[in-house]
């Protein structure tokens, strides 16, 4: 059957992207009730409101989905990242655009970001793997902090790990805490601890108040 005049059938790929953002959400929110081991698929199709054999057209398993939704949560905080800091020229002001940037996102997304960041440690081999894999998407960012610091030749190698590692970890406490909602709060404080390594801990603190005493918009 034709659609009636005026009206165009949707692409097939947009009914399928919509779908699986659908069965995402819709793990996130199971698991951010129940914790992920707790959830079935049944759960998952029953809260997207679709048919069974939809989600496996999408996903092989419950543990599928959970990865998928770890990646799509990783590719979309990344690009916010980069399209916040590449919108600044110097560095400790794109590691603060990229930070805000990045703590909106948490805040904005609570269900997929506990499902992402807490669950995630406790969901399995593969997805503490993918959540290990994540933290290195962000590495560069910070690793440009080597070419303006004083001491960039004898800086650790493993200093941008550590560095986000600490800050994944604070946000972490911060979620099992019940404060997603206030983490944006948190800006100053890590944008402070993610540029003493690099600065030193006063240059560190002037690059904050700077930023924070600029006019805005």
């Amino acid at each position: 059957m034709r659609p009636p005049p005026g009206q165009r059938r949707l692409p097939k790929e947009f009914i399928a992207q919509h779908q699986r953002a659908r069965i995402i959400s819709a793990l996130a929110e199971e698991t951010v009730e129940k914790g992920y081991r707790a959830v079935t698929v049944a759960d998952i199709v029953r809260r997207a409101g679709i048919a069974r054999n939809t989600f496996y057209e999408n996903f092989s398993s419950k543990e599928d989905c959970f990865l998928a939704a770890s990646e799509f949560a990783v590719k979309e905080a990344l690009r916010r990242v980069v399209d916040a800091a590449s919108k600044v020229d110097h560095w400790p002001e794109r590691v603060d655009a990229g930070l805000a940037a990045f703590l909106h996102y948490v805040a904005s997304e609570p269900a997929l970001a506990r499902t992402c960041i807490v669950e995630a440690l406790s969901a399995g081999p593969a997805a503490v793997e993918r959540y290990e894999r994540s933290l290195q998407a962000f590495v560069p960012l910070f690793r440009m902090g080597r070419k303006v610091s004083p001491h960039g030749e004898q800086l650790p190698e493993t200093l941008e790990e550590t560095i986000i590692g600490g800050i994944f970890w604070i946000i972490y406490q911060r979620i099992i805490m019940g404060q997603t909602e206030q983490i944006e709060e948190l800006l100053p404080e890590l944008v402070e601890f993610s540029l003493t390594p690099y600065l030193g801990a006063e240059a560190a603190k002037r690059a904050v108040a700077e930023h924070e005493s600029a006019p805005t918009g």
